[in-house]
């Protein structure tokens, strides 16, 4: 019986700043991850966006990881336009193996997610 194990499930976001037609830089988020929908969360990883409103390096997620939760710390980057949200918090389904890219697009009144590649 040979052991093979499935490759970890990863997860990547990047912020395009829809008003300014431009990545979000600077940008503070961090990842949370739970097991079972009735798991507690755990704080696995932080990191702040880079030039290009990305997040390069962000761990693999832990084996039995059902659920991950972004949260970008928006409220610094948008203090100039008057921001409505001060936090944009993403939670979604992780599947094992499965990479996850969760893009932001973000503007001073508004939101949207969706799953990338």
């Amino acid at each position: 019986m040979s052991g093979t194990t499935a490759a970890p499930a990863s997860v990547s976001t990047h912020i395009l700043d829809t008003s300014a037609g431009r990545p979000a830089a600077g940008v503070a988020v961090t990842l949370a991850v739970r097991s079972g929908p009735d798991g507690a969360w755990t704080a696995h990883a932080a990191a702040t966006t880079d030039a290009d409103g990305r997040c390069t390096a962000l761990p693999a997620l832990p084996a039995g990881t059902t659920h991950a939760r972004l949260v970008f710390a928006v409220e610094e980057y948008a203090a100039d336009s008057g921001a409505f949200f001060p936090e944009v918090a993403v939670t979604f389904a992780v599947r094992p193996g499965e990479h996850h890219h969760v893009p932001l697009l973000l503007n001073p009144f508004g939101y949207s997610v969706y799953r990338g590649s």
